[in-house]
């Protein structure tokens, strides 16, 4: 339980904070393909037998890249949807040629959060750490690039670049988080948080840590929850990141009635992103 809880609360942080960029930049769809797509990565590991890591890592890292290559001069919803399919398609694959594979494709899908092992919480910290590092060094072009492209562009910052940047950090974060939490559960953790944060608030730093503290409260209640009920732990982080956005459109929808103002007239208000922004 220690070693789950330790583990659970550095895939909570990394998927507030890469999250929150994945709802601003309009990348759920990425955030959906990458996690899933990875599961070759895992299957081909397994057949191999080489650590399940380094499979995800391969396959994570690949497929970002190609969405962001074949999005380039295309749509970018097709580009993600074909890389998807194709990873499916080689984990289809590479699963028919597993003898035994069902414990280890159940876990790559759902996630064993409550059977890490210690020596798992070294390379996930690990990865996290870099997510963040990345992240932070990358602020301040990303935001830009995020909501003000073509002011970006002019001072010199490539949105092709950043989004090559930013898929490079969403596979990293795969890699660290499919195995504890699975690839299914992932993308509603990496969504519901950062969406629901930023129901409630229209600042970017204050979005950003409280999409942390949302995912944070998500994995303990499932953790606990799945502890007393025996019932799986992404029933609860699925359930909890869906309640998460869906108070955080009640909440929205009721500052709106009574201020009177939509968020578009908030926002073009607000010191961060109003025309007078620096």
């Amino acid at each position: 339980m220690v070693n789950a809880w330790e583990v659970a609360s550095i895939v909570a942080v990394v998927a507030g904070v890469v999250g929150f960029f994945t709802v601003m930049r309009g990348s759920a769809f990425a955030a959906h393909a990458i996690p899933n797509g990875s599961f070759a990565g895992a299957a081909f590991a397994i057949l191999v037998g080489v650590n399940t890591l380094l499979g995800l890592g391969v396959f994570s890292l690949g497929g970002a890249m190609t969405i962001g290559l074949l999005g380039r001069r295309g749509r970018h919803d097709v580009a993600t949807a074909l890389t998807l399919v194709a990873m499916l398609a080689l984990g289809a694959l590479f699963v028919s040629l597993l003898v035994e594979y069902a414990p280890e494709v159940y876990s790559v899908l759902f996630g064993e959060v409550l059977g890490i092992s210690p020596n798992e919480i070294a390379p996930t910290a690990i990865l996290g750490a870099l997510c963040i590092l990345a992240i932070a060094v990358l602020y301040r072009p990303l935001m830009l690039s995020s909501v003000l492209p073509e002011v970006g562009e002019a001072r010199g910052i490539s949105s092709f670049r950043m989004e090559m940047l930013f898929l490079a950090v969403l596979g990293l974060a795969t890699t660290m988080t499919v195995p504890v939490v699975g690839t299914l559960l992932i993308f509603s953790l990496m969504i519901g948080a950062p969406a629901a944060a930023r129901s409630f608030t229209d600042r970017p730093p204050v979005a950003m840590a409280l999409s942390v503290a949302v995912a944070l409260l998500i994995v303990w209640v499932a953790i606990a929850a799945s502890y007393e009920t025996n019932y799986p732990v992404g029933f609860f982080v699925g359930a909890g990141s869906a309640v998460s956005y869906t108070l955080g459109r009640l909440w929205a929808t009721w500052r709106n009635r009574r201020t009177g103002t939509t968020k578009r007239e908030r926002i073009s208000q607000s010191p961060v992103w109003g025309e007078n922004t620096p």
